[in-house]
């Protein structure tokens, strides 16, 4: 054969051999045992989120068998932590059944019983350590200041469908009294009254010095919400993905990045001077009919929603806690609130029943 036919032949060879080797598709030499390439969280990590998924990536296909509860085991002290353990491509996960305790160490391992889909196990037992976020002690509650003295408080408008029956003052600033609708007013000096207020209702155009009041208060308001949304070392971050429908809800700070939805029922679950603290930074929704139900002597009054975006309550809904929103808060028809609206824009109201806590 000439040369100038066998060279083509050669390249043609060579190309395939080289297309069989791509970066996405190593060859694994089976004759190695298996290592752990990486761990969530990091040994030694601080801070961690005490509803964190721990995984394992391995550097080969393991024999799925063989990672289980008892070859990936999680401890705090000499007690073992219940939990489930998944295995998918080259990554094992462990899932806690119940909640880390906060400040905590913990320690993972797995174990050489945990074997590569060759059969070769993991040359000695795989262990690291991480400590959880939060504090033994619990966190401490955020100060209203004056904004505390309103269970209603917005800066461009408090509009309602009649009939409404709010217990606790109004406040509305720098926006005037013509943006209250829906209250029938009955002026007075420096407030007005209505009948479906148990308390009075203020206005940055009413008289002495009910306008410094207000511009105090609303102040207040958005220092309150800018020390809830500042809180860091966060207990729970992205608690079913945003979808907190079903949960029961512990003491502690909670961090979502996104949207959060209450599509059936919550309990928030504590004792009369437990503080929960939970950060939203999209908006904040709960479908029709669902409640929001305290357990254990758990208070509204320490039970803050730091959302920064819009906040809307499904109808019949009844949602207990501090509403702090950077946006707007809607109620829609015959939804319940023990608690504080407080929105730095408006608040919209429609045959409502809102309570300051007690």
């Amino acid at each position: 054969m000439k040369l100038k036919t066998i060279f083509p032949i050669v390249a043609m060879l060579l190309a395939v051999t080289i297309s069989s080797c791509k970066d996405d598709d190593p060859i694994v030499d089976d004759s190695l045992n298996p290592i752990v390439t990486s761990t969530t969280p990091l040994s030694n990590e601080t801070g961690v989120a005490r509803n964190i998924t721990l995984s394992a990536v391995f550097s080969m296909e393991m024999t799925p068998s063989t990672i289980n509860a008892t070859t990936f085991t999680l401890k705090q002290g000499a007690t073992t932590i219940p939990g489930e353990v998944a295995y998918s491509g080259v990554t094992a996960t462990y899932t806690s059944l119940g909640t880390l305790a906060a400040s905590t160490i913990y320690t993972a391992t797995i174990t050489t019983s945990a074997k590569s889909a060759s059969g070769k196990p993991l040359v000695s037992n795989y262990v690291w350590t991480f400590t959880t976020a939060g504090t033994t002690v619990g966190i401490q509650a955020v100060s209203l200041g004056t904004s505390g003295n309103f269970v209603v408080l917005a800066k461009s408008a408090i509009n309602n469908n009649p009939t409404s029956v709010i217990t606790g003052n109004l406040g509305l600033s720098p926006a005037a009294t013509s943006f209250i609708a829906g209250f029938t007013l009955t002026d007075a000096t420096g407030y007005a009254t209505s009948a479906q207020v148990t308390g009075n209702v203020y206005a940055a155009d009413m008289a002495n010095p009910t306008p410094m009041n207000l511009t105090t208060a609303v102040e207040n308001m958005i220092t309150a919400y800018n020390d809830a949304a500042g809180r860091t070392s966060a207990d729970f971050l992205e608690l079913g993905a945003g979808n907190i429908g079903g949960k029961t809800l512990s003491p502690g700070l909670y961090k979502w990045t996104s949207t959060v939805t209450v599509p059936s029922s919550i309990t928030i679950s504590g004792n009369a001077t437990d503080v929960w603290i939970f950060q939203i930074s999209g908006d904040l929704s709960t479908s029709s009919a669902i409640n929001v139900v305290l357990s254990g002597g758990a208070l509204a009054k320490n039970i803050f929603w730091q959302v920064a975006g819009q906040v809307t309550l499904g109808t019949t809904t009844h949602f207990e806690g501090i509403i702090l929103s950077k946006t707007g808060i809607t109620l829609q028809t015959a939804a319940s609130v023990n608690g504080r609206l407080l929105a730095q824009t408006a608040v919209v109201l429609d045959a409502n029943v809102v309570s300051q806590p007690q």
